[in-house]
């Protein structure tokens, strides 16, 4: 699968989507780097092929209105970075799974939702 990690999860996150064999990039990899605007985000994943890895509720509301692009939706709340590695690499056979049959999948602490 490909990602692109939205500004506020750390770059590490893209790192762990590599590790995991997925092609990953941040918005540090991008040419404004955190500055970018999410239309910008947007756009790019759409052109790539990329499902958006963000904690930002306005990603949701561009998803729920026109169903792009493809979101996987952090809902952790403060988490710190070890607790995150783990609940992603926890999830991931489920994250892969879902995009399967959804476009809108989150996480949080406990559990993986997969919208319809």
């Amino acid at each position: 699968m490909k990602f692109l990690v939205d500004a506020q999860l750390p770059r590490r996150f893209a790192n762990w989507l590599k590790d995991a064999g997925h092609d990953a990039l941040h918005t540090l990899d991008l040419p404004r780097k955190n500055l970018t605007p999410d239309s910008e985000v947007i756009a790019r994943a759409m052109q790539e092929g990329r499902v958006v890895v963000s904690k930002d509720a306005d990603f949701v509301q561009s998803f729920l209105i026109s169903g792009e692009p493809p979101l996987l939706l952090i809902s952790t709340g403060n988490i710190n970075n070890a607790d995150l590695e783990k609940v992603l690499h926890a999830n991931m056979r489920g994250i892969e799974a879902a995009f399967q049959s959804s476009r809108f999948v989150e996480i949080t602490r406990v559990a993986l939702v997969v919208h319809e």
